[in-house]
């Protein structure tokens, strides 16, 4: 290794290069992916509703109330943005406790490489989506793949940099890369909504959503060229080889010496994700302009207006009241404006994500302790 025990020096080795570059891929695109659902969700629900809004009307329920279900603040439309945020969250979570199990059996870059296809092949698959049920199935692979890929990454850059100045600066590095992922997916979305009509029609159709769903296998393109040349963790293998790889208990993180620790940091980390997330992800839906032309209306009145003016005149007919309505190409056209103006605000805030990140590695670093640090955001 180049790179001097003191930490002092930071060079890199070719193969600890290409090992960092798939660890800061992983990372962006472990963002990228979570990001991914609150941009595309309600032009997802508009077109995969269908089948539910046709079975209701064959039950007898009148068209505009079985639409109204599924229009967002409808209870199915709740219910189903619920389904698709926290049930592969609950999925990949627990998987994600397997990771370190499974990183330990079949080793770090093994399992970082299985992660990083399953998540970019259940984006692909869930472009292709023709219902919500498949659309749930897909995002569930998604998470188990970005919760596994987290923890093999960590584990394989802990054990490639055994110097703990070096490791922290690299796993800091690389993991900054996360507010990028976070620019690229709104980007992407901005891109497809510009660009739908010029990309090849799935289903019959062109829609953005589909297309940013889609470009999530763009991590998977990278890691095939580069994983033959990818090397075992070093230290894994020693310990394997020796027969001296063993997977610690998990009572021990609540041993007495721990149990403080491990209680303290687990709910420092669920709230800070929580809240974080729970904001970011949730933005694009109460931006969005949703059911423009119609009773329920709503969205950023900026948002409305652009698209509207976008799609000009309603060309349609109400078969019901009789009134004006905006045809169903014109729907998918304001659909693609507002797509493509919430994923400008997301840019902006990954943006402000990514100074965040290295405000708090200039204080953690250079200024002040970590102890201090903790304080300050007490």
């Amino acid at each position: 290794m180049s790179t001097a025990d003191s930490g002092s020096s930071f060079r890199l080795t070719r193969t600890q290069w290409l090992i960092c570059s798939i660890a800061a891929i992983g990372f962006a695109f472990d963002i990228y992916e979570l990001l991914m659902l609150p941009l595309i969700i309600k032009p997802a629900m508009e077109t995969l509703r269908t089948p539910f809004v046709e079975q209701l009307v064959a039950d007898g329920m009148p068209r505009p109330d079985a639409i109204a279900l599924y229009l967002p603040g409808g209870a199915e439309y709740v219910s189903w943005v619920r389904t698709l945020f926290f049930i592969p969250a609950l999925v990949g979570g627990v998987f994600g406790l397997l990771g370190g199990w499974l990183t330990d059996r079949l080793g770090r870059r093994r399992v970082l490489t299985f992660s990083i296809l399953l998540y970019a092949v259940g984006a692909l698959m869930a472009g292709f989506s023709k219902s919500l049920m498949f659309l749930l199935f897909c995002r569930c692979l998604v998470f188990i793949g970005v919760c596994v890929e987290f923890v093999a990454a960590v584990a394989w850059l802990a054990e490639l940099f055994p110097n703990h100045i070096q490791r922290e600066k690299v796993l800091g590095w690389t993991q900054a890369f996360s507010s990028v992922g976070g620019m690229l997916v709104a980007a992407m979305n901005y891109l497809a909504g510009t660009y739908a009509e010029s990309l090849p029609a799935i289903s019959g159709v062109h829609e953005a959503w589909r297309y940013t769903l889609i470009s999530g296998f763009i991590p998977a393109l990278p890691l095939l060229v580069i994983r033959p040349f990818l090397p075992e963790s070093p230290e894994w293998q020693r310990k394997k080889d020796s027969g001296l790889l063993k997977r610690p208990s998990i009572g021990e993180l609540f041993s007495p010496a721990l149990r403080k620790t491990t209680l303290m940091t687990t709910i420092v980390f669920a709230a800070s994700y929580g809240l974080a997330f729970g904001a970011i992800q949730q933005l694009p839906q109460i931006l969005g302009a949703k059911a423009i032309g119609t009773p329920k209306e709503s969205g950023h009145p900026e948002i409305i207006a652009a698209a509207k003016a976008e799609v000009g005149d309603p060309e349609d007919t109400n078969k019901d009241s009789g009134k004006p309505a905006y045809s169903g190409k014109q729907k998918g056209a304001a659909a693609n404006v507002s797509d493509k103006i919430v994923a400008g605000v997301t840019s902006w805030q990954e943006i402000g994500g990514l100074i965040g990140r290295a405000l708090l590695a200039v204080l953690t670093v250079i200024i002040i302790s970590r102890r201090s640090l903790l304080r300050i955001f007490q």
